[in-house]
């Protein structure tokens, strides 16, 4: 019999893949477990296994396609159909022309053929279920949290209760909200709380009809028509001039990485106010302890660097002001702190800049971190990341210190309210206690979101954390 394989789940979250590489061909032999693709997420690079063994029939994909869980990507003739098949090839038999009447087939065939065909009672007409009312979509509040899609939650601005007059029937009908939204997933209706999206207003490209994250952040980047005014700027895409008319240029398609990175950058930047707190912290000694250790009882071990130290200087802030730990949840008009730290990492790729997540920071040393960090960043590097490995940050962290500048704007990792950009060290001469000295300063770019951290507590979290860099022991002790 011929088996249908399908793209399957990848993560949570994750609704579609493009086909980076195809690993097998049609008539090729497989195994059961064996990868047959490598696709891109928007983080990573996923091997796809086949659970099934057979003969390849057909390839419904190609490299570069953009496909969504559930597409379909090969047919494979399974146990005796594919040997049939291949002895059918050897003897350079003829396949049958699908307009002419086919020739008698045998009884094990026409039994098998039998077994393939769907039953009468699934092909038989049935009514169509009537369209939903407003009375069949209402909900108890434990209906809207279940987490299956058969159901769907209320947006913020979507009626409690269903209508009880023709008035306001018909402006509910003006509106589009007379029947349910399409369907989505959990998290993309939470993504449409998060932002005060009403799904009412979103088209779904999803199979089914179905909404995406994909179709929210279009909805909020203004690629659509029917974005409201108070959600985002009224902006459509600007027609580009032929740059071809002025010389010669070249096109590069940009991957599923950068395509959603954009994406993403794009939904932060419009949904959250930025303000950018920058300092400079004086860890001159701290650098020289650094020093001292790698050179002596950290010889053989991972490598402690300063990026490693921050996420123990960012933890001990971090609980000091717990709505820097924070999202903010614009549906519901609520601030979700979390009692868990989990940072960020930015690592810089030849794909683009992805950010593998370091949990539980608060439990561990700056030497288990420092391990976990470099083995994160090195896989980061081949694309070997579990997207799972990417998910659940809290903050971020963000070091361009190897590459340069004096100081930057770092762009708030949504869901997230905060990010900390770190700049390259600088020498510079500092009065310290009557005296002038040379000192090693290193610049700190705060970023956070306005609504949910105030200017003032935001340049109180970079003063602890500048002092907790300058006074290494108070680190020790604090971490």
């Amino acid at each position: 019999m011929s088996i249908e394989f399908k793209l399957p789940e990848l993560a949570e979250g994750i609704e579609s893949a493009d086909i980076a590489e195809i690993l097998v061909a049609e008539g090729d032999s497989i195994e059961a477990g064996q990868v047959v693709m490598e696709v891109e997420t928007e983080k990573a690079v996923a091997d796809i296994e086949c659970p099934h063994g057979g003969r390849i029939e057909k390839v419904h994909v190609s490299e570069g396609d953009s496909v969504e869980v559930g597409s379909l990507l090969l047919t494979i003739a399974e146990g005796d159909e594919a040997a049939d098949e291949a002895a059918a090839e050897d003897q350079d038999q003829p396949e049958a022309d699908e307009e002419e009447p086919p020739a008698p087939k045998p009884k094990k065939e026409r039994a098998e053929q039998d077994e393939r065909e769907p039953a009468p009672e699934v092909t038989s007409d049935a009514p169509e279920p009537p369209e939903p009312s407003l009375e069949a979509t209402e909900e108890t509040p434990e209906d809207r949290e279940a987490p299956h899609t058969g159901r769907y939650e209320t947006g913020p601005d979507d009626p409690q209760v269903a209508p009880k007059s023709s008035t306001e029937l018909a402006r509910l009908k003006e509106d589009g909200r007379e029947h349910p939204p399409a369907p989505a997933a959990p998290s993309t209706r939470r993504m449409a709380r998060q932002l005060g999206v009403d799904l009412h207003k979103i088209k779904g490209s999803g199979p089914g009809g179905r909404i995406t994250t994909e179709d929210i952040q279009a909805f909020v980047r203004g690629l659509t028509t029917e974005t409201p005014a108070d959600i985002v700027s009224p902006m459509a895409a600007s027609e580009l001039p032929d740059f071809s008319a002025q010389g010669p240029v070249v096109r590069e398609r940009m991957g599923k990485l950068a395509r959603t990175a954009a994406a993403n950058l794009s939904l932060s930047w419009r949904s959250i106010p930025h303000v950018t707190q920058h300092d400079l912290a004086d860890i001159t000694e701290l650098e020289q302890a650094r020093r001292r250790y790698m050179e002596t009882a950290g010889r053989g071990g991972p490598k402690i660097t300063m990026t490693a130290i921050l996420v123990k200087a960012a933890v001990a802030a971090l609980k000091e002001f717990p709505h820097v730990n924070a999202s903010l949840d614009a549906g519901a008009g609520e601030i979700v702190l979390k009692g868990y730290y989990n940072i960020g990492i930015a690592v810089d790729t030849d794909a683009g800049l992805v950010v593998p997540v370091i949990r539980d920071c608060d439990q561990k040393s700056v030497r288990t971190i420092a391990a976990e960090m470099n083995d994160l960043a090195a896989r980061a590097r081949i694309r070997k990341l579990n997207v799972s490995e990417m998910q659940g940050g809290t903050f971020t962290i963000t070091n361009l210190g190897g590459i340069g500048g004096t100081s930057f704007t770092p762009i708030v990792n949504f869901p997230e309210v905060a990010i900390l950009g770190v700049s390259r060290t600088r020498s510079e001469l500092r009065l310290v206690n009557g005296e002038i000295e040379e000192r090693l300063m290193l610049p700190l770019s705060f970023s956070y979101d306005h609504r949910v951290i105030n200017g003032a507590d935001a340049a109180r979290f970079i003063v602890k954390l500048s002092q907790s860099l300058s006074d290494f022991v108070q680190l020790l002790i604090e971490a």
